[in-house]
C-alpha cells in the first residue's frame, strides 16, 4: 500500500526565491527562456581541481561573514513582518549543508572565526541574530527532501492550531566540501546535466540557492493542498532497482489530485537509474501530464531545492509559461517529458517532487485558484 499523503491545506500567503538567475520571476523567464545558468568552475574552488559545472551567486570559497548571509539578507527583505520566531508565528530553517562551507574554511586557514557559524546551531544562532527572531526555531536537514519536509511540517503546526503562521527558510550555498563530495561519487563531473535523458553518463549540476514561505491556515489564491512522504531506507546513496520507493509516492501523491488538471515538476538531477526510476513511476499514476525539470539550468540547490523550485513555480503560473527540461534531449526515459515550455492556463494545480540519498521521496501538490 501507498504511504498516506497529509492532505493539510495550507495557504501560501508568500514566496520568493533567489538563484544565480536572480528572484522568482527573473530565474522563471531565464528557464523558460532556455537559459543555463551552470558554468565550469574549479570543483575546489581557489584550491582548483577538474572542472564542474554550478551555478553560483558568487566565489564558492567560505568568507567572513558567511557568503551565504548577504544573499539571505536581500532574500529575507520580501518576507512579511510579523513577530518572528514566536509562538504563535515559528520558523522553520530548511538546509542540508547549513555553514559546512565555513568548516571546510577553517581546515585550510585555521581562522576560528570560521567556527562561530560552522555548523547547523550556530547558523541558526547567527540568523536568529541576524533578523531579530524569537527562540521558535526548528531546523531541518534530510538531504535533497529537507525543504519538503519542512513545508509539511509548516502545515502540521497550522492544523494542530499550534500557530497562526509558519515561516519556512530554507538556504544551501555550494561549496569546495559539498562539490568535491558528489565530484567523488563522480556524478558531478565535466558533462552538462541532461535530465530524464537517455545518455551513457549521468552528470549533474550544483547550484546556490535560497527561498522563503509563509504559510498560513487563511485562504490564498496559492495553496500547498497535500504532500507525500516516502523513505526506503534502501542504501546510503541509491534506491530500490525496482522503482518500488519512487512508486510509492507517486500514487500516494496521485490520490490527492481529486481531478485536478496537473503537471509534474520532477527532481530530474541528470543522474540516470534515479532519473529513469522516477520518470518511469509519474508516467505510469499521469500517463498525459508533462513531467519537466529544472535543474539542467539552476543546477541543484540540494535540501533547499524543493522551496526554490515551488517559488519558481508559482512565478512560472503567475507568468502564464511553464519552463520546459532544461538541457534535455529528444531520446528521453519517456515521452511525457516536456523539453519545450508550455502554456500554464489549462492546468489548475502542479505535482513537484524532491528525491534523495537512501531512497528519500517527496512530493507536494500545489493549487491554485
Amino acid at each position: 500500500m501507498p504511504a498516506p499523503a497529509d492532505q493539510l491545506p495550507a495557504g501560501l500567503a508568500a514566496c520568493d526565491c533567489l538563484t544565480s538567475s536572480g528572484d522568482a520571476a527573473a530565474t522563471a523567464a531565464a528557464l523558460h527562456a532556455g537559459h543555463r545558468a551552470l558554468t565550469l568552475v574549479p570543483v575546489l574552488g581557489r584550491d582548483g581541481g577538474a572542472l564542474v559545472p554550478l551555478a553560483l551567486l558568487g566565489p564558492m570559497d567560505e568568507t567572513l561573514p558567511p557568503r551565504w548571509l548577504p544573499a539571505l539578507h536581500r532574500l529575507a527583505a520580501g518576507i512579511p513582518p510579523a513577530a518572528w520566531g514566536t509562538a504563535r508565528s515559528p520558523v522553520i530553517v530548511a538546509s542540508s549543508n547549513f555553514g559546512v562551507g565555513s568548516l571546510y574554511a577553517f581546515t585550510r586557514d585555521a581562522d576560528p572565526r570560521h567556527l562561530a557559524h560552522g555548523t547547523p546551531f550556530a547558523a541558526v544562532a547567527l540568523l536568529r541574530r541576524e533578523f531579530g527572531w524569537g527562540e521558535h526555531v526548528q531546523v531541518f536537514s534530510h538531504a535533497c527532501v529537507t525543504a519538503h519536509l519542512a513545508l509539511a511540517q509548516a502545515a502540521r503546526l497550522l492544523h494542530a492550531g499550534l500557530a497562526d503562521r509558519v515561516l519556512v527558510l530554507a538556504f544551501d550555498f555550494v561549496s569546495p566540501f559539498v562539490a568535491g563530495g558528489f565530484h567523488s561519487l563522480k556524478i558531478l563531473n565535466g558533462g552538462w546535466p541532461a535530465p530524464y535523458a537517455r545518455a551513457e553518463t549521468g552528470s549533474i549540476g550544483l547550484g546556490d540557492g535560497a527561498a522563503f514561505a509563509v504559510l498560513t491556515r487563511d485562504p490564498a489564491p496559492f495553496r500547498l493542498a497535500a504532500h507525500a512522504l516516502h523513505n526506503e531506507m534502501y542504501h546510503f546513496t541509491g534506491n530500490q532497482p525496482d522503482g518500488s520507493g519512487f512508486a510509492t509516492c507517486a500514487t500516494a501523491i496521485a490520490a490527492t489530485t481529486g481531478g485536478r488538471r496537473v503537471w509534474v515538476k520532477g527532481h530530474g538531477t541528470g543522474t540516470l537509474e534515479a532519473g529513469r526510476l522516477e520518470a518511469e513511476a509519474f508516467a505510469r499514476q499521469f500517463p498525459d501530464v508533462p513531467l519537466t525539470g529544472w535543474k539542467g539550468g539552476l543546477g541543484h540547490t540540494l535540501g533547499s531545492c524543493g522551496l526554490v523550485e515551488l517559488a519558481v513555480a508559482v512565478a512560472a503560473i503567475r507568468a502564464g509559461r511553464i519552463p520546459g527540461t532544461i538541457g534535455g534531449t529528444a531520446d528521453c526515459f519517456v515521452d511525457t517529458v516536456s523539453l519545450a515550455s508550455f502554456v500554464s492556463a489549462t492546468f489548475d494545480g502542479a505535482i513537484l517532487t524532491s528525491n534523495a540519498f537512501g531512497g528519500a521521496h517527496a512530493a507536494m501538490l500545489l493549487t491554485h485558484d
